[in-house]
């Protein structure tokens, strides 16, 4: 019988074990990425008191910012000759970012969790690294540096942002 995932095997020089283990591990990203983008647009729409304009206009920045991402790092997936996320169930049996469903949440305490949702995206992304390295993935290896300095500039903005006097 014919292996029915077979034309999604794209041709790579890279080992297919290390790749699976590359796939995983943005995998893993990627859900995080759509779990921290969502989460930001709640806040987002959500964000109330007299900082208003600065924190929806910044938020919005930064989940446009998170959302770019997400394509880049499913076709770094895919060129490695692996397969990416497919739902919104697998999203959420992947991510490790926790959702916010509460009914408000202050504007401190959103920029305090997504800080630290970022944070996280940066352990995630300096973990990926040292597997893509090992695998001698060289161009996702480029690229995660590129999306870690993203994460640490919006953990940053979001301390500085969140800081009294």
């Amino acid at each position: 019988m014919a292996d029915p995932n077979a034309a999604l095997k794209t041709p790579t020089d890279l080992n297919r074990n290390d790749t699976r283990t590359v796939a995983d591990a943005l995998n893993g990203i990627l859900a995080d990425s759509f779990a921290l983008y969502f989460k930001t647009k709640n806040f987002h729409w959500h964000v109330s008191g007299p900082h208003f304009r600065d924190y929806h206009l910044m938020l919005d920045d930064q989940a446009a910012q998170i959302l770019a991402t997400t394509d880049v790092i499913a076709e770094r997936v895919r060129k490695t000759g692996n397969t990416t996320l497919r739902s919104v169930g697998d999203i959420a049996r992947r991510q490790t970012i926790k959702d916010n469903d509460a009914d408000f949440v202050s504007p401190a305490d959103m920029l305090n969790e997504l800080r630290e949702d970022n944070l996280a995206l940066v352990a995630a992304l300096r973990e990926a690294k040292e597997i893509v390295d090992e695998a001698k993935d060289n161009a996702t290896s480029g690229i995660l540096d590129e999306w870690t300095d993203q994460a640490e500039e919006r953990a940053w903005f979001l301390f500085e942002t969140s800081r009294k006097g």
